[in-house]
């Protein structure tokens, strides 16, 4: 007996690029005991919050206004230019996944593991993070959402050129 009766392809591509976006944001792999964070109450400058909503939402939207002007294709832009000059050595090494039939995702999830200690490093419950954290993660924000970027497009790559040789079968 089947339970699935047809995939909807805007579903499940909206659940694969959330997937990679997920992986690569450090804390969903921080700390199990403080559910990547989310336990951490502290102030982000002067609003509350906890530790995964600042990676999650509060980096992005305080650099969306205080250097971005509010728009968002502003930092796309800012972003895009990092990977064809600053990180273009890197750029390759990022989609390069030798596993033909799937993902890295352990990789992508080891390094995030790797940057969620250094997110933790001087916060504690009912701290206030302001400048000095801003401008330590916001470098690694942009550069995670590069290189989930750059790792989506290889993965919806590799699926298109093998439905591709399927349907010339």
């Amino acid at each position: 007996m089947s339970y699935v009766t047809s995939v909807d392809p805007t579903e499940s591509l909206m659940f694969l690029a959330h997937f990679v976006g997920d992986i690569h944001q450090p804390l969903h792999c921080g700390n199990a005991n403080d559910l990547g964070g989310n336990t951490i109450k502290l102030n982000w400058y002067e609003k509350q919050s906890n530790l995964h909503k600042v990676w999650d939402v509060n980096v992005i939207e305080t650099a969306l206004n205080e250097f971005y002007n509010d728009d968002r294709n502003t930092m796309i832009e800012a972003i895009k230019l990092n990977i064809t000059d600053e990180w273009c050595n890197e750029e390759k090494q990022w989609q390069a996944c030798r596993r033909p039939t799937k993902t890295c995702a352990d990789k992508y999830a080891m390094e995030s593991a790797q940057l969620a200690c250094k997110a933790y490093k001087g916060v504690e419950q009912n701290t206030t993070l302001e400048d000095d954290y801003l401008f330590a993660a916001l470098p690694v924000v942009h550069k995670r959402i590069a290189q989930g970027g750059v790792r989506l497009a290889a993965i919806l790559n590799k699926i298109f050129s093998a439905n591709r040789r399927l349907q010339r079968s």
